[in-house]
């Protein structure tokens, strides 16, 4: 009896999706909770598990396809293994016991016995995120089957050397072109509307970052002990700025048509750049958070980033943003509002730079600060004496701990 399979909930802020990848084709065998389709919408993208054990009946919504909500993208048939299914497991069974028979008379073998056997869903996965071809792993597992473990450790190897490139005819040009992904669309398109429907400013300042660093030396192990997180500056960063939000309530405020929203909470964004385009997690009520959960809840946003794995619910709402772009070595830089927020944090890299300190001139770690703001909604008085509070804390480390 055939199911179907439908796409996810989405949320009042996600309108559709696109089908990006089918991993499976109709007749192919799948395994429960094996995911067999991703769809991208424009924050995030989803998977589409298997609801059992059993074969993709047909596909109604193909690769690049607009999807609805709950829509109905396959048909399933659960227990049930196609005949095209079961012929090519007894043609690749068969394959296998030919190379066995050839390889033990002495012959060259025909197929590669790691390369016809019906791999797990797990080591196709694997083998799928390397991008390693079956046939280049030795396979160790029974019946010449690859193990996950075989993957591994064929990643470890070293790399063979790595051919001549190909040559070009003098003059000629290669292009490529691919689509824009929804993501990347999405992006573009909220970006260029923060630069036309804001009245968009940026004021700097700059930071010594001198006694964070030492703070950060001295304590680093003990917190990584105690904590089981990495001591990092963003932490600081996030507490400062909230500190700084609960001064300036404007540049926590959002707007909404003719409406200004002030917000009794502190959402802040942490912007995150993945293989999909930019991404902002939120990190909720920052205010009650510690160290060690801003530090946490960073690196787990970081790897769910990497991994594709961040979901919608991480990524909505937001009252302030930042951005760090001093880890990819951006010394200054004019970041883009993260609408309806109004403010955003720009973060850079640290660089040493002879500083004036008491008549004396020192080298000093310093960091250039960037504050987007709306104009509309926030003063330049309001912007700057925020941008000082962020200073002032950081550069006085004790104030921020000390809440004074």
């Amino acid at each position: 009896m055939a199911t179907e399979i439908k796409a996810p909930v989405f949320p009042e802020s996600v309108a559709d999706g696109t089908i990006a990848t089918w991993h499976k084709q109709p007749g192919e065998a799948v395994s429960r909770d094996e995911v067999i389709c991703d769809i991208e919408t424009d924050k995030v993208v989803l998977e589409v598990v298997a609801p059992a054990d059993g074969t993709i009946a047909s596909i109604i919504k193909g690769e690049g396809d607009t999807v609805l909500s709950n829509e109905v993208i396959a048909q399933f048939e659960e227990g049930a293994v196609s005949g095209a299914a079961q012929t090519e497991a007894v043609q690749s069974e068969a394959k296998v016991e030919q190379a066995v028979t050839q390889t033990e008379a002495g012959a060259a073998p025909v197929v590669e016995r790691a390369q016809v056997a019906d791999q797990a869903p797990a080591v196709r996965k694997a083998l799928t995120e390397s991008g390693i071809p079956a046939a280049d792993v030795a396979g160790t597992g029974r019946g010449g089957r690859i193990t996950k473990e075989d993957v591994a450790n064929h990643q470890t190897k070293p790399a063979a050397p790595a051919a001549a490139p190909l040559s070009v005819a003098v003059g000629e040009r290669v292009e490529k072109r691919v689509p824009m992904t929804r993501l990347r669309k999405r992006v573009a398109e909220r970006l260029l509307a923060a630069t036309q429907e804001t009245a968009m400013l940026t004021t700097f300042n700059e930071v010594n970052m001198k006694p964070i660093m030492e703070m950060r030396t001295q304590y680093k192990d003990a917190f990584e002990k105690r904590h089981g997180a990495r001591l990092g500056f963003m932490s600081f960063f996030v507490k400062a700025a909230t500190e700084a939000l609960k001064r300036y309530p404007a540049v926590n405020a959002s707007i909404d048509g003719d409406d200004i929203v002030y917000h009794g909470y502190y959402d802040i964004g942490v912007a995150v750049s993945s293989e999909r385009g930019l991404v902002v997690p939120v990190l909720r009520d920052t205010d009650r958070m510690n160290y060690a959960e801003v530090e946490n809840g960073i690196r787990d946003f970081a790897y769910k980033a990497r991994d594709g794995k961040l979901g919608i619910e991480d990524m909505t709402g937001g009252t302030f943003t930042i951005t760090n772009g001093g880890t990819f070595g951006s010394l200054l830089s004019t970041p883009i509002l993260n609408t309806p927020q109004t403010a955003i944090l720009g973060m850079h890299k640290i660089q040493e730079r002879p500083m004036a300190v008491n008549g004396q001139v020192e080298i000093l770690p310093m960091m250039y600060l960037a504050l987007s703001y709306d104009h509309r909604l926030i003063d330049g008085k309001e912007a700057v004496g925020f941008l000082v509070t962020i200073k002032e804390l950081l550069e006085e480390p004790a104030k921020l701990i000390l809440d004074l």
